[in-house]
């Protein structure tokens, strides 16, 4: 290789990272999950913040599977205020939160909460899955309690009372509703009704992933108004990763680009910094021949949207 030849290649590849850099700008991760946490975390909620502030992003929403975190995203918006970085969380309905719970929802809304997730690791699903999907689930640091499955539905699969309780509170606080790792033929049930009750934010997430989707679900989803939501985690080197990033590129072209969202779901010990999954995955867009404004749309617009955040 001539020093000339070195030099283009070195170029090129400065020009690509500025080129990254200059997307990332504005992009929000609602998938966040930093600690403390029961699982052990490569960071917390302080060092998710200043990473997503020397980016440029717009916005962060910390997910944990144990408890609300509304209180720690206000509290460090007081203590730093000027990163530029909005800071949100949510509840996920799982044993700890006392299960699909209207009082720990409505406490929830009531001091800012800005997503409920349906129960993830207290699914029934979930915890079907545990000897084939899930068992590659991250692990608490200490054994804690067997999660008790939770459904959205009752024996005869119709929505119980509890659920539709959480619908109405979520459609009276304009937040959204994720549907957390139920299982797809759930989500359909979930989704109908709440969109009956005015639920006007709904997300998937990682549809391929635990919660079963199809591309045939996918699209049946879609066409209800429904977001799906890409863990990029998935899709990246240094996380265990199952997919191929071109895998995400045929999920994007089902559920189109106006319907999906590019999040982390990244923290964990072990595998890259949430900014860093990002830097991956707007790489590989690039590659994919993605246009500059549905990558913004992908890793940000969709999502600020969701948070009613102004473009």
């Amino acid at each position: 290789m001539t020093s000339d030849t070195a030099s283009s290649i070195i170029a090129n590849s400065a020009s690509r990272d500025e080129e990254v850099a200059t997307l990332l700008k504005g992009a929000v991760d609602l998938h966040c999950h930093s600690g403390p946490a029961a699982m052990p975390r490569v960071l917390d909620h302080r060092e998710a913040m200043q990473d997503a502030a020397e980016a440029g992003f717009r916005a962060l929403l910390y997910k944990d599977h144990f408890y609300l975190g509304t209180p720690h995203a206000k509290m460090l918006e007081t203590i730093y205020p000027d990163t530029g970085v909005k800071l949100f969380s949510g509840i996920a309905l799982n044993n700890a939160s006392g299960g699909i719970n209207p009082h720990a929802v409505d406490h929830a809304i009531k001091i800012g909460a800005k997503i409920v997730w349906m129960p993830t690791l207290a699914a029934a699903n979930h915890i079907r899955k545990g000897l084939t999907e899930a068992k590659s689930f991250p692990k608490t640091s200490q054994k804690m309690l067997d999660p008790s499955p939770l459904s959205v539905l009752d024996a005869s699969g119709r929505l119980t009372d509890e659920t539709k309780h959480v619908l109405d509170l979520i459609a009276e606080g304009d937040i959204i509703l994720a549907g957390g790792h139920l299982e797809a033929s759930e989500l359909f049930v979930l989704f109908e009704e709440a969109k009956k009750r005015g639920v006007k934010k709904m997300l998937v997430n990682h549809p391929t992933y635990i919660v079963g989707c199809s591309d045939e679900d996918i699209k049946g989803l879609v066409a209800m108004g429904v977001y799906m939501e890409h863990s990029i985690c998935m899709f990246i080197e240094g996380s265990g990763n199952q997919y191929e990033p071109s895998y995400l590129q045929h999920l994007i072209d089902i559920a189109g680009i106006d319907k999906t969202c590019l999040c982390s779901d990244l923290g964990l010990l072990g595998a890259p910094r949430p900014i860093e999954g990002y830097r991956q995955i707007v790489h590989a867009l690039l590659d994919m021949q993605f246009s500059h404004q549905d990558i913004r749309t992908l890793i940000g617009d969709n999502s600020a949207r969701l948070l009613n955040l102004a473009a």
